[in-house]
């Protein structure tokens, strides 16, 4: 809205006197200086936003009065403070922050409101997943089928439209992978489809199961936000396309006025989720904020990329599937199912071997700052 709005003062006042007074607009131009303005916009909403949600949340007790998966299996020697009782469903206050930033500083165009409207859908289905939590007060939610085939039909619809249109037909149809530079399958739709189904729905369910300690789902999605402000601008650019011999992306660099919105929104909540946490995201934002991970990576034609951005993400999902996996195995072989770890996700694991939780939570993020480096140097080493 901010650039529609500059340019058409700048169109008004050309040949008047007024040009030279108001030719300083024209910095609205720049996507730089918009992502700059949406990160500090997203960061001063969440910061001001932040304790009206919070009271808002407890007013309506919409707040966790059960123990979590990891309390109730007790073990956990090192957990001091039972997290019963603090408000849920603050990823709304990041999925507004977002929207509302992203609509003032981005050019609207075909990828961003897909990413915007995505991101809203995805939040209404962790919504009612939480309400329901809630209202049981059991801590479980909305059957897994019924997310998986929401999750599904939205990452189908998306795979749908991006091959209906001409210009991101490749998007779905060609195969990019990590450290090279061209596509290794092309015109196969199908096998794109399916790519893009599994970077959509795995990425969300993959920030959904991360996210069980104060801090730790927001804290690498920042990390992950920050490398897909990098990849964004890029793939947008032509010219830096073109020299680090990557897809270019027409309309892409919009989404880095996103990213940089999002990474505003997730420092903002950080604040208020951090240890001990004031609210935690729930259902709400876990899911949105993942899904929406999975869709910028599938627009910027790197979605093979977001496995190694998101290496920790995939490393607690694959703790779950591999622990699920192994006591099925087991329990077929020898009649008692065995775990591989003491507990899934991982971060439960080690939280039962005594590690703090803040412990957890820091070495985590460096392990994702890891990752993210990784993934950026991808786009040198090709």
């Amino acid at each position: 809205m901010f650039y529609d709005l500059s340019q058409a003062i700048l169109e008004w006042a050309e040949g008047t006197v007024w040009a030279g007074y108001l030719s300083p607009l024209r910095v609205f131009q720049y996507i730089t200086f918009r992502s700059a303005g949406a990160a500090i916009t997203a960061l001063l909403l969440s910061l001001w936003l932040g304790p009206r949600v919070i009271d808002w949340l407890k007013r309506l007790k919409f707040g966790q009065h059960y123990a979590d998966r990891a309390e109730a299996a007790g073990g956990l020697t090192s957990r001091v403070l039972s997290k019963k009782g603090t408000p849920t469903m603050g990823g709304i206050l990041i999925v507004v922050v977002i929207d509302l930033t992203a609509l003032l500083w981005a050019r609207w165009n075909a990828l961003v409101l897909l990413t915007l409207l995505s991101m809203v859908v995805l939040a209404a289905l962790g919504f009612y997943d939480d309400y329901v939590k809630i209202t049981k007060q059991s801590g479980r939610g909305t059957a897994s089928h019924v997310k998986l085939w929401v999750q599904s039909a939205l990452a189908l619809f998306i795979g749908v439209y991006l091959w209906w249109l001409p210009d991101t037909r490749d998007l779905v149809s060609d195969i990019m992978v990590p450290f090279y530079k061209y596509p290794v399958l092309q015109d196969v739709f199908v096998v794109g489809l399916l790519l893009t189904m599994a970077t959509i729905v795995g990425s969300s369910n993959a920030v959904n199961l991360t996210d069980g300690l104060d801090g730790l789902a927001i804290g690498c999605t920042l990390v992950v936000g920050m490398v897909f402000v990098i990849m964004t601008y890029v793939a947008g650019n032509a010219v830096a396309a073109r020299y680090l011999q990557i897809p270019h992306v027409p309309g892409a660099g919009e989404l880095t006025v996103f990213c940089s919105a999002l990474v505003g929104a997730g420092l903002g909540f950080l604040w208020f989720n951090c240890h001990p946490a004031q609210m935690f995201m729930g259902d709400t934002g876990s899911l949105a904020l993942g899904g929406v991970l999975g869709i910028i990576a599938v627009l910027i034609h790197q979605p093979l990329v977001l496995v190694i951005a998101g290496g920790v993400f995939v490393a607690e999902a694959g703790s779950v599937m591999a622990q699920t996996l192994y006591f099925r195995y087991t329990r077929r072989r020898t009649g008692t199912g065995r775990r591989l770890f003491l507990m899934a996700p991982l971060h439960h694991h080690f939280e039962k071997k005594g590690w703090y939780e803040s412990q957890v939570v820091t070495r985590f993020y460096i392990l994702g700052v890891l990752c993210g480096v990784v993934a950026l140097v991808n786009l040198k080493l090709r």
